[in-house]
C-alpha cells in the first residue's frame, strides 16, 4: 500500500493539498510574462507549489520548465554549474534538437558533456570545469533567449546569492534577466527579510522586477479534508481532533504535517481511529529517529550557543532573547554575547528571525530540546 503523504518530491495533484489560489496566481503570472518572487519560511511548500504549477496543462508542453536549487552553492561558479546541469537534465528527456541547441551554444561546457551508446547526453562536469563563470552564464542566457519554446526557470533559495564572495552578482543576474525576452523566472526564497530587501529596496538591482507571492499555512479545513480523505480511501480513520492538534503543534507548516501524517499512516490499523495520543507517539518516533543527528549537532556548537538554544526551546516560539528579562531568566551573560550566539545559530540555519522574534527553525529539534 502506497503512503499518500509525501515528504519529498511531487507525485501529481492527488497527493497535493489545496494551494488552489496560489497555483492559479503563480501559473497565470508566468503564463503572462511576469517574474515572481515566491517567499515563505522553509518547509512551507514553495518547491512543491512550483512543481505543481509545472505540472499544469497551461505550462506543460508549451514551455521548457527548469527548477534549480542553489541552497548549497557558495559562489557564482557553483550557481552557473547548477543552472547548466538543471537545464541539460530536463532537455535530455526532450527531442534531440532541444538538447543539441543547448550543447551547441554552451561551448565552455561541451568537453564535460558525454554521450551514451544511444546518443543521449550526460553531464560529467566537475565543479572545477567551470573555468569562467561569466562566459558560461552568458552562454546559458544565450540559450534561454533562443530556445524554441519559452522557458520558465525557478531558482530555489534565491537569497543565497547575497552570500557569494563575488561583487555585484545581483546586478549581473538582473542585467541578464532583463535582456532575456524568452524566459521568466521564479525567485523562491525562505529568508523573508533578505528576499524582501532584494525585491522591495530601491537601492537593489531586483527592485520592483517581480510580482510577489507569499505563502501562508494551508487552512486547517483544507488539511482536514485532504488528510481524512486519504485515510478513508485506504480503510483507515483519523479523528478531527488529532488533525487539529497536529496542525497547531506545527503551526500549519506543510512539511512537518506531511511527515507526521506519513508516520500516522504507517502506524494506522483498520477499525482503530488515529487519535491525539497517536500524534504524540508519531512525533516521538520521528524525534527518536533524528536523535543521533541532533546530538551530533549539539557537539558542534559552543557552550554559549548550546545554552541559548536550550533557553529558546524552553521559552516558546516567539521570544526576544536579547531582552533583559530573557537574559536574567536563563542566566545568560549579556545582550551582546546573546546576539553573537544568535548570529552564529542563524548562519547555521538552526534559528530564524521573524520581525525581531527568534525561534528554532526545526520543529522536531525544538521538541527534542524541550525534553532536555
Amino acid at each position: 500500500m502506497k503512503n499518500p503523504f509525501l515528504t519529498y518530491g511531487y507525485n501529481g495533484p492527488a497527493y497535493f493539498c489545496d494551494r488552489e489560489k496560489e497555483t492559479k496566481r503563480l501559473t497565470s503570472s508566468l503564463q503572462n510574462g511576469n517574474h515572481v518572487a515566491l517567499m515563505s519560511p522553509r518547509r512551507m511548500g514553495k518547491t512543491g507549489l512550483i512543481r505543481h504549477c509545472f505540472a499544469q496543462k497551461k505550462l506543460q508542453g508549451s514551455h521548457y520548465l527548469f527548477l534549480v536549487d542553489i541552497y548549497a552553492t557558495k559562489s557564482l561558479a557553483e550557481l552557473t554549474y547548477e543552472l547548466g546541469r538543471a537545464i541539460l537534465s530536463i532537455l535530455k528527456s526532450k527531442e534531440r534538437k532541444a538538447w543539441e541547441h543547448f550543447i551547441q551554444i554552451a561551448g565552455s561546457l561541451r568537453t564535460g558533456i558525454t554521450f551514451d551508446a544511444f546518443g543521449q547526453p550526460s553531464w560529467n562536469l566537475e565543479l572545477g570545469d567551470v573555468q569562467s563563470p561569466k562566459t558560461t552564464l552568458d552562454e546559458i542566457f544565450q540559450y534561454l533567449s533562443t530556445a524554441d519554446k519559452p522557458c520558465i526557470v525557478a531558482i530555489d533559495e534565491f537569497q543565497t546569492i547575497t552570500d557569494y564572495p563575488e561583487q555585484n552578482v545581483e546586478a549581473l543576474l538582473r542585467t541578464y534577466i532583463q535582456k532575456c525576452n524568452n524566459a521568466w523566472f521564479v525567485f523562491s526564497g525562505s529568508k523573508r527579510h533578505l528576499m524582501g530587501e532584494m525585491f522591495s529596496s530601491p537601492a537593489r538591482p531586483f527592485y520592483q522586477s517581480a510580482s510577489t507571492l507569499s505563502l501562508k499555512p494551508i487552512p486547517l479545513d483544507a488539511y482536514n479534508t485532504f488528510i481524512t480523505q486519504h485515510f478513508e480511501q485506504n480503510n483507515y480513520t483519523i479523528e478531527p481532533e488529532a488533525i487539529g492538534y497536529m496542525y497547531e503543534k506545527f503551526e500549519g507548516t506543510t512539511w512537518y504535517i506531511q511527515k507526521i501524517c506519513n508516520e500516522l499512516f504507517a502506524m494506522a490499523e483498520p477499525g482503530i481511529p488515529c487519535e491525539v495520543k497517536d500524534v504524540d507517539a508519531a512525533i516521538c518516533n520521528v524525534v527518536e529517529e533524528k536523535e543521533d543527528t541532533y546530538q551530533d549537532l549539539m557537539t558542534r556548537l559552543s557552550s554559549r550557543q548550546k545554552t541559548l538554544l536550550l533557553a529558546l526551546a524552553h521559552s516558546g516560539r516567539d521570544v526576544q532573547p536579547t531582552s533583559g528579562e530573557f537574559i536574567r531568566k536563563f542566566h545568560l551573560t549579556s545582550a551582546s554575547a546573546v546576539q553573537r550566539s544568535l548570529s552564529a545559530l542563524q548562519e547555521k540555519d538552526i534559528v530564524t528571525n521573524n520581525n525581531g522574534k527568534y525561534y528554532i527553525y526545526d520543529y522536531f529539534l525544538y521538541h527534542w530540546l524541550k525534553n532536555k
